[in-house]
């Protein structure tokens, strides 16, 4: 089976997979590189995700890339724009023409004999093979087969429609119709607010609470700002005013829970009045950042539901009726559409099997090396985004140290860099310290954090911006080997 060679093959030509190439194009220009993208349009999540009133759950100074700047008013932005974006990145840098699309990556063998990994992808049946110095994987944590479901009681009995979020249709129709949406997480609190201006009436129905925060949808601040400065300066300075207020949150989160919690809630009451259950339907069992904490533009939510487009209810489900929802309390909910925004299913390395040197790799047993690279897993990396910040902040880091990776695997002529726990004195720890469902349901399967560096998640943007762009790349853990074979005969 004939194969093509590139030094880096990207798989996922989404947010994550379309910065990685930038980065690779503007830091290491003399390696050559093939992006494989499963579907059929660059985009990712913000191409595969059409529900209504999709958008960022993050501003967009800090979901942005940092090379280039977010100049649209709007700081909370939708999907579309976000897509816009991605795409005009693509086109401007000429990365479009460097994907391979329907290319769905299943396979990936490192060979250490000849310091490259094989790559197997599936083209409308066909299996095109591709080799590489160093694998980059950046097609997110989800699955795109489709979102996660319960198995409720009664589904089948329901005669109105059923629709998860993440393969939403043009064909749903929700004007004029009674509509339940299933769940309280970003996902929820975006199509709430969005449906109720055509739907007769929008429930959110909750098993529980979330933490959710109004933010204007335009940062004013931000705007002004681009007035008075080049638009470059003018993103950085509202980058990293973004960014310090998110460290400055989460850590006063972590360090004074009832005093942020407090804040939040009382926040909600502010917004939705004195007489509103505001203890029931907005105050969560958990401590604020122990699961992410949702972003609504405009207090769009409280408006809904003050207006009576909308409500929330917090109950469980008994089971599904023909006309609607039987509830654990004996409350009934009637319903046209009912729309399941319950999760996602996520996905350990693009959900590819792994071999090196014939041996399978078990992503549950590996330790996790800053975040980006595997313990005994040679050239290979995954773009991973924070879970309390912006998803791009850490790709970004992720990007440029890979490029430093490379060129200094060039420098010294050597073509394999593997992460190795040589120390034996590192405590292992969940990969991610978070309670949410979609996480506790997977996350054995997740490569495993240390409780010390390199082996830790930070978390923290600035410590990763020490730990990834400044710090020594040769610091003892990652292991270079495997000398080029003119190395070999000259030694």
């Amino acid at each position: 089976m004939s194969s093509e060679h590139f030094d880096v093959v990207i798989v996922g030509a989404g947010l994550s997979g379309i910065g990685a190439a930038v980065h690779l194009k503007s830091n290491s220009p003399d390696r050559s590189y093939v992006i494989l993208e499963g579907r059929e349009a660059i985009g990712g999540t913000w191409d595969l995700f059409r529900y209504p009133g999709i958008r960022s759950d993050s501003d967009m100074y800090t979901l942005g890339y940092r090379f280039k700047p977010w100049t649209a008013a709007k700081a909370i932005a939708d999907g579309p724009s976000i897509l816009s974006y991605v795409r005009e990145t693509a086109q401007e840098h000429g990365i479009d023409s460097h994907i391979r699309f329907s290319h769905l990556v299943s396979k990936a063998s490192w060979s250490t004999e000849d310091a490259v990994w094989t790559v197997e992808a599936t083209q409308e049946g066909v299996t095109r093979t591709f080799t590489c110095n160093f694998l980059f994987l950046c097609g997110g944590y989800y699955s795109y087969k489709g979102g996660y479901t319960p198995d409720f009681a009664g589904m089948d009995r329901f005669k109105g429609r059923i629709a998860h979020p993440q393969n939403w249709t043009p064909d749903i129709d929700h004007a004029g119709k009674r509509v339940v949406v299933i769940g309280s997480g970003a996902t929820a609190v975006t199509l709430v607010p969005e449906m109720a201006k055509t739907a007769a009436h929008v429930t959110m129905l909750q098993r529980s609470p979330t933490y959710v925060v109004s933010a204007p949808a335009e940062d004013s601040l931000a705007n002004w700002t681009r007035t008075k400065l080049p638009a470059k300066l003018a993103y950085a300075v509202t980058r990293w005013r973004k960014v310090l207020f998110g460290m400055y949150f989460f850590r006063v989160a972590r360090k004074q829970p009832d005093m942020v919690k407090q804040r939040i809630i009382g926040m909600v009451r502010e917004q939705l009045g004195p007489d509103y259950d505001v203890e029931t339907h907005f105050t969560p069992r958990y401590n604020p950042w122990d699961q992410r904490v949702c972003l609504v533009p405009d207090a769009d939510l409280f408006t809904a539901i003050k207006t009576g487009a909308a409500s929330v209810v917090t109950d469980h489900i008994e089971t599904f009726t023909e006309t609607g929802l039987q509830l654990k309390s004996g409350k009934t909910l009637e319903a046209d559409l009912i729309v399941t925004a319950t999760g996602l299913n996520l996905e350990v390395m693009n959900g590819l099997a792994l071999e090196v040197d014939g041996k399978a790799v078990e992503p549950g047993k590996l330790l996790s090396y800053k975040g980006l690279m595997y313990e005994g897993v040679p050239n290979l990396a995954t773009s991973f985004g924070y879970t309390n910040a912006s998803w791009t902040l850490k790709c970004d880091l992720t990007c440029e140290y890979v490029c430093r990776l490379l060129n200094h695997m060039k420098r010294t002529g050597l073509r394999q860099a593997t992460p190795r726990n040589t120390a034996g004195d590192v405590t292992e720890v969940p990969w991610l310290d978070f309670s949410s469902g979609y996480v506790q349901r997977t996350i054995d399967v997740f490569p495993k954090q240390g409780d010390k560096a390199p082996w830790k998640l930070n978390q923290n943007y600035a410590l990763d911006l020490m730990n990834l762009r400044y710090s020594r790349v040769d610091d003892g853990v990652m292991t270079f080997s495997n000398p080029a074979r003119s190395n070999r005969k000259a030694a």
